[in-house]
């Protein structure tokens, strides 16, 4: 079976820093894979080149056995890639349900953006209960949910989630990985940058351990409990980037 996402002996980095070293990272189609580590080993550098936000240094990217290295990143999302990245992505002067409506209408239709909303809210009673409500005055949280509906109902081929549960309340948390959980049962693949190790542990089939930019060790998510408990995991800030800037 061909490989939905394949990074075959990928480096990359920030200009002279360097983050990954030469990983090779599968998902199959269906499939949910964690991907942990400590603090700055290069998860987020990894979910960058997955959907094409970074271009690697060297290796290749490979998506439905398509070589999409050093693409654009407007050809991962068009090859069924989404990327929900750590921190909130909103609309901050349009309320809840003109956030969704501006997204559903460009991605589906002006026909298709009832239902659209209605799974939205089906799914995020939180943003239900607050539909007419401006975006900016949300929490930390709901706006981080409000992003992730957007992604979520889309129905990707593949969603890259970068510690969606960073600095959120664990109802929250709960509620996000339900979201998750639907969707993979919807036929999403999912790959998850966390750290909440439990959280993504239950939902994912494998999980793969980074260490000083490389793989450690890739295995059955249910056997890596204990391999993760002899790490130490920090809470992530989720970008290697403030990584690069110290080391420049």
């Amino acid at each position: 079976m061909t490989a939905l996402l394949e990074l075959r002996n990928v480096s990359a980095g920030y200009g002279a820093f360097r983050a990954l070293f030469g990983v090779s990272v599968e998902v199959q189609p269906g499939e949910a894979v964690a991907i942990l580590g400590a603090n700055g080993v290069g998860k987020t550098t990894l979910a960058r080149v997955a959907t094409g936000l970074l271009a690697p240094t060297s290796g290749t990217v490979l998506v439905d056995g398509v070589d999409m290295s050093g693409t654009a990143t407007y050809r991962f999302a068009r090859a069924g890639v989404a990327h929900a990245p750590e921190g909130r992505s909103v609309f901050a002067t349009l309320s809840v349900e003109d956030n969704l409506r501006l997204s559903f209408r460009q991605s589906k239709g002006r026909a298709n953006t009832p239902a659209a909303l209605a799974k939205a809210f089906e799914l995020f009673p939180m943003l239900a209960a607050r539909r007419h409500q401006i975006a900016g005055t949300l929490s930390g949280g709901q706006q981080r949910m409000l992003a992730m509906a957007r992604v979520i109902i889309e129905e990707p081929k593949l969603l890259v989630a970068d510690e969606l549960s960073l600095g959120l309340a664990p109802i929250v948390v709960d509620e996000v990985y339900r979201s998750l959980r639907r969707l993979k049962e919807s036929g999403s693949a999912l790959l998850i940058v966390e750290q909440h190790v439990g959280h993504a542990l239950a939902l994912c089939d494998r999980a793969i351990l980074l260490d000083r930019g490389t793989v450690s060790w890739s295995g059955p998510a249910r056997e890596a409990a204990e391999r993760v408990a002899t790490h130490v995991f920090e809470n992530d800030s989720g970008n290697d980037g403030d990584a690069a800037a110290a080391a420049g």
